[in-house]
């Protein structure tokens, strides 16, 4: 029940329901403050009964910070992205720290969502996508709050990206196919502007040595749908490589349905193939694809140490380059029984 005159409860009402100091009201509802375990219970149990919600206003007017963290997002058809996103606001939220989530249509850069986080007060920014130009990372230097991207190949200051390492992945997929006598490989790219992508088509090639001459090369979009009529296009022109490395999951599952759909090709008897990302639909049995998983977990716990560390009382502005290295799942796309 709220308070008996109608008017809104206060934390003083509820230090009085409570028999204890305001401040120690204060203290129940921090994260971070001390305070006794039966205390806190007697104080939430109070707040309870009177229906007392803490205004943030005033903390926030103190320290000079919401807590609140602005989390950009794009892309979220690639169900890699949505897992990553549920372990990030999980993670997130057990340091105390509330979640601002802001979509925007570009699924690649940064550069779009500028404008909507100039807009609110933040403490900090998360997000899977990319700078995508000095210019912006200038523009994000002058919020002066920490910035922490995953795979982005531009940093600054405040600025810090935690990336798989997709280079060394590309080197490993190029040699797993040369093991399995792979004589016309072909590479699956993503978008030009995705530094992920980009990196692991250039681990590929130096994993390819002398094969890389012969190298047949599709472009996609990191869609299903864009695999799909990539190899499609490239079967209708009569070109049949016997390995492929895709740049995401997504695109190696329309590229396995083009193969059997438009040339009755399968993985790995017609054509040894891996994927990135180590998407549930992977391990379907229609695909059992092999591919990279770049650890979620581990990602998305480099990130959130970063954000700790500069979110620190008195630290100095932050820029690192984390790389977690990926993990190579054989599964029968490369002939793994």
């Amino acid at each position: 029940m709220g308070a008996q005159d109608g008017r809104r409860v206060t934390s003083v009402d509820v230090a009085k329901r409570a028999g204890v100091s305001q401040s120690a009201v204060s203290r129940a509802f921090s994260r971070t403050a001390s305070i006794a375990p039966a205390t806190r219970e007697k104080i939430l149990r109070a707040a309870a009964e009177l229906d007392y919600r803490p205004n943030r206003i005033p903390a926030i007017m103190l320290s000079g910070r919401s807590g609140m963290v602005g989390v950009v997002v794009g892309g979220l058809s690639n169900p890699f992205y949505a897992s990553a996103l549920e372990h990030l606001v999980c993670s997130l939220r057990d340091q105390g720290l509330q979640v601002l989530l802001v979509h925007v249509d570009d699924a690649l850069t940064l550069d779009s969502a500028l404008e909507q986080l100039l807009g609110y007060r933040i403490d900090a920014v998360v997000t899977a996508l990319a700078i995508g130009s000095e210019v912006v990372a200038q523009a994000l230097g002058t919020l002066r709050i920490p910035v922490i991207c995953f795979n982005s190949r531009l940093t600054g200051p405040w600025i810090s990206t935690v990336s798989s390492n997709n280079r060394a992945a590309g080197v490993t997929a190029a040699h797993l196919l040369r093991e399995r006598g792979v004589a016309c490989p072909a590479w699956l790219a993503g978008p030009l502007r995705n530094a992920a992508s980009v990196a692991r088509g250039e681990g590929f090639r130096e994993g390819l040595g002398a094969l890389a001459a012969g190298l047949v090369s599709l472009q996609g979009d990191d869609t299903y749908e864009s695999g799909y009529e990539a190899v499609s296009t490239m079967l209708a022109r009569g070109v049949r490589p016997d390995g492929m490395f895709c740049s995401n999951d997504m695109m190696a599952c329309g590229a396995i349905d083009a193969l059997r759909n438009r040339a009755g090709l399968c993985c790995p008897r017609d054509v040894v193939l891996l994927g990135y990302d180590n998407i549930p639909q992977g391990a379907w049995r229609a695909y059992d694809l092999t591919t990279f998983d770049q650890g979620v977990e581990r990602l998305v716990g480099a990130a959130c140490a970063l954000l700790a560390e500069a979110l620190a009382d008195g630290a100095e502005p932050v820029s690192q380059s984390l790389v977690i290295g990926a993990e190579l799942l054989e599964r029968g796309s490369t002939g793994l029984v």
